[in-house]
C-alpha cells in the first residue's frame, strides 16, 4: 500500500464519537440515506463543480526534490454530512449536533495528528461548516480540508 493510500485509510479509520458511518475512498457511496447519517467521507479528488472544491485548488502541489527531504503536499477533504437541509426545523435543529461533531472530530484528530506516522508533519486542517451538496441532496455539515506533507 502506498503512503498516500495508507494516510487516506487511516483518515477513514479515525474514530469520531457520534459519527454513524465513515467511508474510505473505495466505498464512498453515490448517495446517502438518513440511516447513514452523520457520515464522514474521504474525498481526495474533486467530485463536482462546486465552489467548495474549486477553492481548495489542485489536489497536490509539485513534488519538491532538492538536497533536502523529497516531499509532496496533498489536499484532501474529509466531508462530514449531518442531516439534509430540508429535515427538521432548519439550521437550529442541527447546529448543536454539528458543533458537537466538529469538537469530537478535532479531539479525535488531535490524538493522532500524523495519522499513525503516515504524514511527515502534523496535518493542517481548515474547518468549514456549512451546507454541502452530495448526491442529489443538500446537507448541513462541515468540510475538514486537510493539507498533508509527505515524504516521497
Amino acid at each position: 500500500m502506498t503512503l498516500f493510500r495508507t494516510a487516506l485509510t487511516r483518515l477513514a479509520d479515525l474514530t469520531v464519537v457520534g459519527v454513524a458511518h465513515q467511508y474510505d475512498v473505495d466505498v464512498v457511496p453515490d448517495d446517502l440515506s438518513r440511516a447513514q447519517l452523520p457520515a464522514l467521507l474521504v474525498l481526495p479528488v474533486e467530485i463536482e463543480d462546486d465552489a467548495l472544491f474549486k477553492r481548495r485548488g489542485e489536489g497536490f502541489e509539485a513534488v519538491a526534490f532538492s538536497e533536502g527531504a523529497r516531499t509532496v503536499t496533498y489536499v484532501v477533504t474529509h466531508l462530514l454530512l449531518v442531516a439534509p437541509v430540508q429535515a427538521g426545523a432548519g439550521r437550529r435543529s442541527h447546529l448543536p449536533l454539528l458543533i458537537d461533531l466538529i469538537d469530537a472530530y478535532v479531539a479525535a484528530l488531535g490524538a493522532d495528528v500524523t495519522l499513525g506516522g503516515a504524514l511527515l508533519e502534523p496535518a493542517r486542517v481548515q474547518v468549514e461548516p456549512g451546507s454541502f451538496t452530495y448526491g442529489d441532496r443538500l446537507y448541513h455539515g462541515c468540510a475538514f480540508r486537510h493539507t498533508w506533507r509527505m515524504e516521497v
